[in-house]
């Protein structure tokens, strides 16, 4: 089925614009925080223009950047929103190209916020290696070495897929040749870990540009040691 853009062209889609349905108050709350996180990742020079997307689950609903917005452009009025079979209930814009790969997390993990973005350092990386190398006990925040996605077609299904084999066990993913994709329980929980995995990427590639030097790399029962300790960090609940 399609449906139409405000521009008046069609878009693939399971189903209609959802502009019928109400904003419940939990919704319009998650639908300005995610806003900000969209916001933010151009703040913090994570995407350039309207590249990547952040989206946030509210029960069954997902609330998704749309599709072409620059994100200081949407208001409150733009809540757009879909099922988890992808069926719009909520608004009229179009929601993001990359909605598979925020719906696949969804249906496979317990997320509840997903951040995608070009980030420089970690596409840059996406292009040279299948797994960042260990350079940093933060790693293990990801839940282990972050591994890189083979490429795929943005917007496509077959890169849900390859995303979703490299996120086994991981709240985070280099996607080949694109940016990155992380996941959390909240909203600045992923976007934190976006932040940390483009620094890590950022700190390898200066690492290893030094002539002559090769870093020294954490082995895995070092990791394992960290994340370990990870567990008891913070304030107790």
């Amino acid at each position: 089925m399609t449906r139409q853009r405000r521009d008046g062209r069609e878009a693939e889609g399971t189903g209609g614009p959802g502009e019928g349905r109400r904003v419940s108050g939990e919704e319009a709350d998650a639908w300005r925080e995610l806003v900000g996180t969209a916001r933010r990742t151009v703040a913090d020079g994570l995407v350039v223009g309207t590249s990547g997307n952040v989206s946030v689950r509210v029960g069954r609903t997902v609330l998704v950047t749309p599709s072409g917005v620059p994100y200081d452009r949407l208001t409150a009025d733009d809540v757009t929103g879909v099922d988890l079979t992808g069926r719009q209930v909520l608004g009229t814009l179009v929601p993001t190209s990359e909605l598979p790969m925020h719906l696949a997390v969804y249906r496979t993990t317990a997320a509840r916020a997903v951040v995608h973005t070009h980030a420089v350092h970690a596409t840059a990386v996406s292009t040279l290696v299948d797994e960042l190398p260990l350079i940093h006990y933060m790693a293990a925040a990801l839940g282990g070495p972050v591994r890189v996605a083979g490429y795929a077609t943005y917007g496509t299904g077959e890169l849900a897929e390859n995303m979703l084999r490299a996120l086994d066990g991981r709240t985070g993913c280099l996607l080949r040749n694109h940016g990155t994709v992380t996941h959390g329980d909240t909203l600045p929980q992923a976007y934190d870990r976006t932040a940390q995995l483009e620094w890590m990427c950022r700190l390898w590639l200066t690492a290893s540009s030094v002539p002559g030097l090769t870093p020294t790399l954490l082995s895995r029962d070092q990791l394992t040691e960290v994340q370990q300790h990870l567990r008891h960090y913070g304030q107790p609940r």
